[in-house]
């Protein structure tokens, strides 16, 4: 297929990387000047676009989505799809459907979960939303560039599920960092609190696939001075999603509420920035009750 695609940084730049060794013609555009190993490159977004059967967007947030919708839309044909896979808003990915629909282009909105390391092995998740049209001619596309891909439902049931599961994410990390730092206090062996925990109700993702201490369970982050697989930014901005999400749906979210508010200060007050979202356990380390 020919496909254009927009936003080639570390997510972006492996998903079409793996899309051409897969022996697709991938055409892409970026705002740095990167070049990635089998994709041609363009001058353009619209350039990117011209002739593409497909157009993947790998964008850094609803504002941006919007801005390239605007200028990349009139230049697609009808039919062709447009396939973002950026975390956004829930109305930016609505109103881009909305957008693509009026031009009679297919939509989908697929934001992705996995990380850098899931887009360079193939190996993310796509939650979508759309038509299933849209899906069907995507799918053998998604195939190479993840494991696994669920058609959530309608335009914007992509994003929906994409920050609900974060605010767990979120919620669920700084639970786990909580166990760890009091199990310390406590003379507690993070061993055994792992051997304890990992096969018990505590059981959970972020204590069994991504042990956010160092030496203890599986390979993480954390073995690595937190440097960043997902990093707190990122998981700062998805939880104020999530809060947008609630708040224009009227539901009440207070634990999301408050990992908002802790994920805030970790990263903009305090030494977050540029680490994994894992690194809080290194806040409540160094902090009192008081």
């Amino acid at each position: 297929m020919k496909i254009g695609f927009i936003g080639l940084g570390n997510m972006g730049g492996p998903m079409a990387a793996n899309l051409a060794a897969a022996g697709h013609d991938v055409t892409g555009f970026d705002v740095t000047d990167v070049a990635i190993d089998g994709v041609n490159r363009a001058v353009s977004a619209q350039q990117a676009v011209e002739g593409a059967e497909v157009v993947v967007t790998m964008l850094p947030n609803g504002a941006i989505l919007r801005d390239v919708a605007n200028g990349i839309i009139p230049q697609m044909s009808k039919d062709t799809v447009l396939c973002d896979c950026s975390t956004v808003d829930v109305d930016a990915a609505k109103a881009v459907a909305q957008q693509c629909e009026a031009a009679g282009v297919l939509s989908m909105d697929a934001p992705v979960s996995g990380g850098i390391g899931g887009a360079q092995a193939g190996s993310l998740t796509f939650m979508v939303g759309g038509s299933s049209q849209a899906f069907d001619v995507m799918q053998p596309l998604l195939d190479i560039m993840g494991q696994k891909a669920v058609h959530c439902g309608p335009a914007g049931a992509g994003q929906s599920a994409k920050i609900c599961n974060n605010m767990i994410l979120g919620v669920t990390m700084i639970g786990t960092c909580e166990a760890f730092v009091l199990a310390d206090k406590l003379g507690l062996d993070r061993q055994k609190m792992f051997d304890v925990v990992s096969t018990s109700s505590g059981y959970s993702w972020t204590m069994n696939a991504y042990t956010p201490v160092p030496g203890v369970g599986a390979q993480s982050p954390a073995d690595n001075d937190y440097k960043p697989g997902f990093a707190a930014e990122l998981m700062l901005k998805d939880l104020r999603l999530s809060q947008m999400a609630a708040q224009s749906a009227d539901a009440d979210t207070p634990m999301g509420q408050l990992a908002e508010a802790l994920y805030a200060t970790f990263v903009e007050g305090e030494d977050g920035l540029g680490q994994d979202f894992s690194a809080m356990l290194k806040r409540f380390e160094g902090r009192s009750r008081g």
